[in-house]
């Protein structure tokens, strides 16, 4: 083998473990979405940076659960009493997904929908709420995610104009 051969040979060798090196995925960055391990509960979608599925960021469960959340303890017109409604932060779940708008668009299993200024989430200490006292929300009451504005720290959210963006049975956020 002449010394031009073999030159020629590492210097291929050279290009395409460089190449390989810098055009191959590698893991994944810090602050990126991971995939849902267990049935999608949650996707968000329109003008967001993170995404983990072709519809956006879609979430379980577990998912929800491991972002910064609160127990808020609440009266609402949908429940007696004083009820324990736990959940992530909304405005934690949209910095996840990497939100990038001014309202959302959140629409219920039942296709209804409400639009909710995106100021809302990051001004107040609204919730995903996925269990009520310490149950998991079930689909036939109000599940599996249901808006719930922080009325026991801010009471003057008592009215119709937050009620109305209270969605309950949430499957989908838009940022739009």
């Amino acid at each position: 083998m002449s010394a031009i051969y073999r030159a020629v040979l590492s210097l291929a060798a050279f290009s395409l473990i460089l190449w390989f090196s810098i055009f191959q995925p590698g893991p994944a960055a810090a602050g990126t979405l991971a995939v849902p391990s267990g049935p999608v509960v949650l996707t968000v979608s329109g003008k967001i940076t993170q995404t983990n599925g072709a519809a956006g960021a879609e979430f379980d469960l577990a998912m929800l659960e491991a972002l910064p959340g609160r127990v808020a303890k609440v009266t609402t017109p949908w429940a007696e009493g004083v009820n324990a409604f736990e959940g992530p932060l909304a405005r934690a779940v949209l910095q996840a997904a990497g939100a990038q708008g001014s309202k959302l668009r959140i629409t219920a299993l039942n296709d209804y929908s409400a639009e909710v200024p995106l100021e809302d989430f990051l001004k107040f200490d609204v919730i995903l709420a996925l269990k009520k006292n310490d149950a998991y929300l079930p689909v036939r009451h109000q599940g599996p995610i249901f808006v719930i504005y922080p009325f026991d720290i801010n009471p003057d959210l008592y009215n119709e104009v937050y009620f109305g963006r209270s969605v309950w049975q949430v499957k989908s956020i838009e940022v739009q």
